[in-house]
């Protein structure tokens, strides 16, 4: 199958579930695994060929139990890294601040590969535990309202595939099939993409496995909505749109102003946010985050609507409340 890779036609979906299967089991060389990454990296995917992959990838995940009445909720807000920005714990931020909106969320996240700080890394920075049980995450999601799925811990198959993936050290194919993937069954997800071309593509495959997914692509590259102008966003329930967060008032602002730093830098940004004593881009862009994971997820009626939510989520205190809940759920000794 890897042979046909290099063929002009492309794999079925179930040829492609079975070549996913093989890698995921330990199955395929170590340079077959290479010629396959590569071949990704050089070729488009079809929508069969990522639906079979990711089918495989979430048959080889642990799954996190959610109770149905929370499930049926719950939001994953979730990017595929790789844009080089540097920029500051956005999908992070808006995690809480949804939360803080009644919106359950389980986030599904990793360290930084490509900036000093992601999600895992700045959660720790904030006092949190982040390897925990399916059963402790999903307990999380259901009494705080937000729960952190470490990738590592529950794709350990990609362990396979992690060392080929470092040693070449560009995104692969792997770096949208993972944020596609939560563990938990949520019905709803916010995914940013870095790749343009890869937005369609994404929501037509996350289409059949939620009620609804944005994909999105921001503004001047960024793995989520930027105030720098419009944005990319493909609904898988209503096709392409475009974003503005100018549109609901939002003043513009430069991708530059999102640089974050390291984790302890970015968790004091974190909690400034959250407590409401940080104003300007960085808020901004939380807000127009965290409106459109509310969207998504029928919190709200539209962006405007998911703004002035997130806004009182912020100043009225439940977004800090939820983060100081959510580290103490998850330091907890049993």
């Amino acid at each position: 199958m890897v042979n046909q890779l290099f063929g002009a036609n492309p794999l079925s979906r179930e040829a492609a579930h079975a070549l996913m299967q093989h890698i995921l089991q330990g199955e395929m060389s170590p340079e077959d695994i290479r010629r396959f990454l590569i071949a990704y990296n050089e070729r488009d995917i079809t929508e069969d060929e990522l639906s079979g992959f990711l089918r495989a990838v979430r048959d080889a995940a642990t799954t996190i139990p959610l109770p149905p009445e929370i499930a049926e909720k719950a939001i994953d807000i979730v990017g595929t890294g790789g844009d080089r920005s540097g920029s500051v714990n956005v999908s992070t931020m808006a995690a809480f601040v949804v939360a803080g909106a009644g919106v359950p969320v389980c986030k599904h996240g990793n360290r930084s590969a490509s900036s000093k700080c992601g999600t895992a890394d700045v959660l720790e920075a904030l006092g949190a535990r982040i390897e925990l049980s399916p059963e402790r995450v999903g307990r999380s999601v259901s009494r705080v309202g937000v729960g952190f799925a470490f990738a590592p811990a529950f794709h350990p198959a990609f362990r396979h595939v992690g060392p080929i993936r470092r040693e070449m050290g560009v995104p692969t194919i792997f770096n949208l099939l993972g944020p596609m993937a939560n563990p938990a069954p949520v019905s709803y997800m916010l995914v940013g993409v870095a790749d343009s071309g890869r937005v369609d593509i994404m929501a037509r495959t996350l289409a059949t496995r939620t009620k609804r997914a944005w994909v999105v692509h921001g503004h001047g590259g960024l793995d989520e909505l930027s105030l720098a102008g419009p944005n990319q966003v493909s609904d898988s329930n209503a096709g392409t749109i475009i974003v503005d967060g100018q549109s609901i008032g939002l003043a513009r602002a430069d991708n530059s102003h999102l640089r974050g730093d390291d984790p302890a830098h970015n968790a004091a940004i974190v909690r400034k946010v959250l407590e409401s004593t940080l104003h300007g881009p960085i808020r901004d862009v939380v807000v127009l985050n965290a409106a459109a994971a509310l969207v998504v997820a029928g919190a709200a009626r539209d962006l405007a609507n998911g703004a002035l939510l997130a806004t009182a989520a912020i100043d009225s205190g439940t977004a800090r409340a939820t983060l100081d809940a959510f580290v103490a759920e998850t330091t907890l000794n049993s």
